[in-house]
């Protein structure tokens, strides 16, 4: 596929593109949409070809078997990964939102607090509050432009009334790819802490060349009993609206806690997500995100060159993610002058820093995965929109 085809999604009722006027004062006619994290490309072939497969035969009744479902997910972990799943550890949950809130409400206790490097995915903010949790931030340092974890600053922060840490690797909004020692210092933490420990690593297949992701099951062993693994096809391959992601718990103790919330919810995936997850899971799919990688890292070099030629705006270096996490700070603008820029004068919609909770303060966050046409036109309106500081 051509990854450059312009596809109008704008009247499909989808909430990127027709939710932009409404939220964000951008204009449908010829404003662009860069806030949602969906790709605006279409998944790889053979995941329409499922899809057409099902639609073509005309009954969408229950699914049956899932090993082959399962054995898709221990394939792809083994092959791009170097991670041994067991399929008796995966839980299929209604997307990973809804894995985290089921996390929280298996794991922790109303009052209890949940810990998050700030900042960080804005929806978790919203089902940890919504269950009655406290959330905890511990905001990030940020180092020369990149975010760096201070252990000593959190350790102090915490009273023991914490009982759970979400961690986003690669991170969201910030776009780091964590090295080894930094997902053992993690471990660590949670460790002397008592932490169960989330790791929502939904981007981990979209890393930009030269960065590697490693799965935070193969960082430390001893993590195991308190380790809760989350993954998903779906950002990976912009199949988002089929509302699937995989909830991995190795521990049996971990897991029975986790199997008792779900019967009594009564959750069981939607059945066209898992024929999608089959199918993306192959060497297909496989060679369609390799194309896709490449292609929004040169959509990264067009957008941070433009960026970062604005005096007192720096774009943090993308290793991981579609997202670019820009800082704004150095133009010493308020919020509401540079939101009268960007979506005022740019006419682009994108995602506003504070929402990402401590330390989002003046930043904004834009979704590259779309026709590089597309980035260089909000890179050239960018441009014209701070104009005068140049």
């Amino acid at each position: 596929m051509s990854f450059d085809e312009m596809i109008d999604r704008r009247g499909s009722n989808c909430a990127k593109w027709d939710r932009m006027e409404a939220l964000y004062g951008v204009p449908e006619s010829d404003g662009l949409a860069m806030w949602v994290a969906d790709m605006d490309f279409r998944p790889p072939q053979v995941v329409l070809d499922r899809l057409r497969e099902l639609t073509d035969h005309g009954v969408f009744g229950y699914y049956g078997d899932e090993t082959p479902y399962l054995e898709a997910i221990r394939w792809w972990m083994d092959t791009r990964h170097g991670w041994d799943v067991d399929p008796a550890s995966v839980f299929s949950t209604h997307g990973l939102v809804n894995g985290t809130g089921m996390c929280v409400d298996a794991f922790t206790q109303p009052g209890d607090g949940v810990v998050m490097f700030t900042p960080i995915y804005h929806a978790f903010y919203r089902v940890i509050r919504s269950a009655g949790r406290q959330v905890v931030e511990c905001p990030m340092v940020l180092d020369n432009g990149r975010y760096t974890l201070d252990f000593d600053a959190y350790d102090a922060q915490m009273t023991g009334t914490e009982k759970m840490l979400v961690f986003c690797s690669p991170h969201n909004p910030g776009g780091r790819v964590w090295s080894k020692a930094e997902l053992e210092g993690v471990a660590a933490f949670c460790k002397r802490h008592d932490l169960i420990l989330v790791s929502d690593e939904i981007h981990h297949d979209i890393v930009m060349p030269g960065n590697t992701h490693i799965p935070m099951a193969k960082v430390d062993a001893g993590i195991a009993d308190r380790l809760v693994m989350m993954t998903a096809t779906t950002k990976t391959f912009n199949i988002a609206g089929s509302h699937i992601g995989n909830v991995i718990i190795a521990d049996p103790k971990l897991r029975a806690a986790f199997a008792a919330r779900m019967a009594a919810l009564g959750l069981s995936p939607n059945s066209f997500g898992l024929h999608m997850v089959e199918a993306a899971y192959s060497p297909d799919g496989a060679r369609w995100v390799d194309e896709m990688c490449a292609y929004v890292d040169g959509n990264r070099r067009i957008f941070d060159a433009a960026l970062n030629a604005i005096p007192g705006v720096r774009s943090m270096p993308l290793e991981g993610t579609y997202l670019s996490w820009v800082d704004f700070n150095g133009t010493g603008m308020t919020a509401d002058e540079i939101d009268a820029r960007v979506a005022g004068r740019a006419r682009i919609a994108a995602n506003a820093g504070p929402t990402f909770g401590a330390g989002g303060d003046g930043f904004l966050r834009f979704n590259i995965a779309t026709p590089r046409a597309r980035v260089q036109e909000a890179a050239e309106r960018m441009c014209d929109a701070f104009a005068d500081l140049q």
